[in-house]
């Protein structure tokens, strides 16, 4: 490998700048070129859709890093600029200005956007994904206003979660089935399901939006497919996300449903991926895997810089993936690789308390561990099981003093 003198990082949010920090601590004294669509300097998105969307936080508290942590790095920043363009055999990123970025290695870090679906431009109609999006939203959120949410994953989860609590009239709909019950199991989302009903939120499960109303430019509802109409003053549309990778095209790198990445999350040589964009192949669990959730991001950026810093000695990129959510003062945390999984057991569940321990299965080994309204420490035994690949019967055995429900 030539010497690295020059790296561009593409993507300027939690991935690309703690990437970039992780190369000055490891002592990489050469050129970091940082580029970003959005013109402003990073931020935290997991408040967008509670902390932030609430009220309760200023948009300067959602700043990853101050001002003089950032100048510290001493980066080139191309913020507001986004990249269009990769040719490869030159090492040179094109943005979307004309200008061109060289470097010697590659971190892509792009992250992803919200899935928009037909009428998403009308007025009243948000998607959630950047600081612009929540602000939107936040404007509108008034006590009596109706707001349907199309999608009960965790973003749609969320803001019901926060809307509600502002005064607002909830519609959750969810067309698979209960609200993250496609990723968790049925047990799982039935009890999020229960969650939000006690809370006021009406969810209608197995609820498939045909057509989103509108009068002249202003949204207006829902029209289910079974021919209901739902009326709304506001439309959040939260089905899901898209990796950002168009810019990649004819580079000659591997995309499909993200950026792939080997098990050092390298997609090429010199050619990095990190966080939500990235599509890398997973040693612990042998499966090519891409992880929407900030601490993934975090901890790839770390092992990439130390891999570019240390291509003799690199080392793969194989954690325990680890996600969580806050809604009505209950934390969900959740260890493993759990979509896909082909058993989920009930190991506690305390309706009252919306308390509720579900172990997973793939093949047979235990791959995941989910937890609602339990303390962080009850889940590190777990992690441990998961990262040492422990096999599912112990579990079954373990669990033989509950009465476990499957789903």
């Amino acid at each position: 490998m030539a010497a690295v003198n020059r790296i561009a990082v593409v993507g300027a949010s939690v991935g690309g700048v703690m990437a970039a920090e992780a190369l000055r601590r490891g002592g990489f004294t050469g050129g970091i070129t940082l580029v970003g669509d959005e013109p402003w300097p990073a931020y935290e998105r997991p408040p967008l859709s509670k902390e932030f969307l609430s009220g309760q936080w200023p948009v300067s508290k959602l700043a990853l890093r101050d001002r003089t942590r950032v100048d510290d790095l001493s980066l080139e920043q191309r913020l507001g600029v986004p990249a269009c363009g990769l040719e490869l055999n030159e090492r040179q990123v094109v943005l979307a200005d004309g200008d061109r970025v060289g470097y010697d290695a590659l971190v892509v870090a792009t992250g992803v956007r919200a899935r928009r679906v037909e009428f998403t431009d009308a007025i009243g109609v948000h998607v959630l994904r950047t600081v612009r999006d929540a602000a939107m939203l936040r404007s509108r959120l008034r006590p009596g206003r109706r707001l349907v949410i199309v999608g009960g994953g965790f973003i749609g989860c969320e803001v019901a979660a926060t809307a509600i609590g502002l005064g607002v009239q909830v519609t959750l709909l969810e067309a698979m089935g209960t609200p993250l019950g496609p990723l968790l199991g049925s047990h799982v989302g039935e009890a999020v399901r229960r969650l939000h009903k006690e809370h006021g939120v009406d969810v209608r499960s197995r609820a498939v939006v045909e057509d989103i109303l509108t009068e002249g430019k202003q949204a207006t509802g829902v029209r289910l497919l079974s021919g209901e109409a739902i009326a709304a003053d506001d439309v959040l549309v939260a089905v899901g996300s898209e990796p950002n990778t168009e810019w990649l095209a004819g580079s000659g790198l591997l995309v499909d449903g993200g950026l792939v990445c080997d098990e050092y999350s390298a997609a090429s040589p010199d050619v990095y991926g990190v966080g939500d964009v990235a599509r890398w192949y997973n040693p612990l669990f042998d499966c090519l895997m891409r992880v929407e959730h900030r601490t993934n991001a975090a901890e790839q950026a770390l092992a990439v810089a130390r891999n570019i810093l240390n291509p003799q000695a690199r080392r793969p990129f194989a954690p325990v993936p680890y996600f969580w959510s806050d809604q009505y003062g209950l934390k969900f945390q959740a260890y493993g690789q759990i979509r896909g999984h082909d058993e989920a057991l009930v190991l506690h569940h305390d309706s009252a308390s919306h308390s509720l321990l579900v172990a997973y299965r793939k093949r047979a080994r235990l791959c995941g561990i989910f937890a609602l309204g339990q303390s962080p420490k009850a889940l590190r035994e777990w992690r441990t099981l998961i990262a040492q690949g422990h096999a599912w019967e112990p579990v079954l055995q373990k669990s033989a003093t509950h009465q476990g429900a499957r789903s």
